[in-house]
């Protein structure tokens, strides 16, 4: 027979495995060792995570962006605008054709900033890793400029 002490335990421990079942038509998560990381074409440095929708589809679309140290994209645009939410570490902007990391704008892990449809711009990390949330409607597409001298 067992104590009542572990009866009580085991009961608790039953309880808390029942509590953390999750409806799945209530919400959906993925944990990150869940997340599938891809390297998107022509983006070197920069691994992508998709969390909800397909970002080379029509519609909404969220991705997780993650920038490797000393990684910058080159000056682009999109045909949709794009909602950026930094994660993690400091994040590097600039608009134009003119690429020059020492032109960038730091944005620190909890800053917002949107990229408006066929606004040029290129953004990276410099000394850390960069994590980025960005909402958008796809398809989403990239279209590279000619870079200014």
């Amino acid at each position: 027979m067992l104590p009542v002490a572990q009866i009580l335990l085991l009961l608790l421990a039953a309880g808390a495995a029942f509590a953390a079942d999750l409806n799945p038509a209530a919400l959906l998560y993925k944990s990150p060792d869940q997340l599938k990381w891809r390297d998107p074409t022509g983006a070197a440095g920069i691994n992508q995570a998709v969390l909800v929708g397909d970002p080379e589809k029509p519609g909404l679309y969220v991705v997780m962006n993650r920038f490797k140290p000393g990684n910058f994209s080159r000056p682009h645009f999109h045909p949709n605008d794009r909602f950026i939410t930094v994660i993690k570490g400091t994040w590097w902007v600039a608009t134009g054709n003119k690429f020059d990391p020492n032109l960038t704008v730091a944005m620190p892990t909890g800053s917002f900033v949107t990229h408006f449809a066929k606004q040029v711009h290129w953004d990276g990390a410099k000394d850390e890793e960069a994590w980025l949330i960005i909402v958008g409607e796809g398809p989403a597409t990239l279209t590279r400029v000619e870079e200014a001298k």
